[in-house]
């Protein structure tokens, strides 16, 4: 039933690797990036249209961006939008909504999502988030997505898989590992060995069973928001989450609960899927001209250059000459030309201007 069906968007981070044009004061889910005319937010909101009613839908953010949620997404009411107090990382963000929606709704389904991600087959995402769905109301299974790798990437992490008996539907596995972002031998190793795919971070599960899961596994984290439970839901809400968050673990939903629990299932997805984590990332889905620049701007002028990806104001006029793998971005005033096989180093680049401070 779609009325305990209820989709978590999670929409707390700085999107630091896509600096400039991400700032920890209008991140990069607030962002047009594609170019489409919707933000990377609305467009994750509107995804679920057709699985969960619009009222089950919660936003999960730091407090400092619940008017930039509000205004960006009118449809949703205020009490949809969960503010975090502090960044404490995914296992808190994710036991929040749990907490709230099992006192709410104890046979409630969730489905947690980044708010940043693209997925290009939205008919092939509606069918695989169905079976996982299915699969989660089943032996309280948790369940993640895996996508088919293209190349042996070093930014994501990999499950590993084996068949799974129980399971008469091929896309629907039993993991047997995962792995946080390998070196290059090893991710090559892994996409020889076809039994590995990409964590995408998109989780389906009850909300009885994450919340029992985090019990078992982060007994300190099921604790507070145990004890926030009569709050939850009331006036006193906000003034809770300020007492307990203060006090949560720093630590993610993967390390915390889906490398140790025992029932975790993945369904193996290809659905033109990309996390959208770099620049790098963006420049794959990007149309490309007859030297395989992606450009967004209307004023930029490449010559004798190849494989860059280009962002600029469209009242910025940039003559661009001699590069090949670059990545040129300006905005507010800000320039970053940056290799694009060293973009990794972007976030540090902005960590060093911080404490030089040259930026806030």
């Amino acid at each position: 039933m779609k009325q305990n069906t209820y989709a978590v968007i999670m929409a707390g981070g700085i999107g630091s690797r896509f600096w400039p044009m991400s700032t920890a004061e209008h991140p990069k889910q607030f962002l047009d990036i594609l170019g489409t005319g919707k933000t990377l937010i609305q467009q994750t909101v509107e995804r679920f249209k057709n699985i969960v009613p619009s009222e089950n839908i919660l936003i999960v953010t730091n407090v400092q961006y619940k008017n930039l949620v509000l205004e960006q997404l009118p449809q949703l009411k205020e009490d949809q939008v969960l503010c975090e107090p502090a960044r404490r990382n995914t296992a808190p963000c994710i036991a929040y909504a749990a907490y709230k929606i099992k006192k709410e709704n104890p046979e409630a389904t969730m489905v947690v999502a980044p708010s940043d991600h693209l997925i290009l087959d939205q008919a092939e995402f509606d069918r695989i988030i169905d079976i996982a769905l299915n699969e989660a109301k089943q032996e309280q299974q948790l369940v993640t997505l895996g996508i088919k790798p293209s190349r042996p990437d070093t930014g994501y992490g990999y499950i590993q898989f084996i068949d799974d008996t129980t399971s008469h539907l091929p896309e629907v596995k039993k993991v047997k590992t995962f792995t946080e972002k390998p070196i290059l031998s090893i991710a090559k190793e892994f996409l020889t060995s076809g039994d590995f795919y990409w964590n995408s971070g998109i989780f389906i599960w009850s909300a009885q069973s994450i919340v029992k899961e985090i019990e078992i596994q982060i007994p300190d984290l099921a604790s507070l928001f145990e004890e926030s439970l009569p709050a939850l839901s009331t006036e006193n809400e906000a003034k809770k989450m300020a007492q307990i968050y203060v006090q949560c673990p720093n630590i993610s939903i993967d390390f915390g609960v889906m490398e140790k629990a025992k029932k975790v299932k993945v369904v193996l997805a290809d659905f033109g899927w990309s996390d959208l984590g770099t620049w790098g990332s963006l420049y794959t889905h990007l149309d490309k001209d007859e030297h395989k620049n992606a450009t967004l701007g209307k004023k930029a002028f490449l010559y004798d250059s190849s494989n860059c990806i280009v962002n600029l104001p469209n009242d910025k006029l940039a003559v661009i000459q001699g590069l090949n793998d670059y990545i040129i971005v300006e905005s507010d005033g800000v320039l970053l030309v940056c290799k694009k096989d060293d973009e990794q180093k972007i976030k540090q680049y902005v960590t060093d201007l911080k404490t030089r401070k040259v930026l806030s």
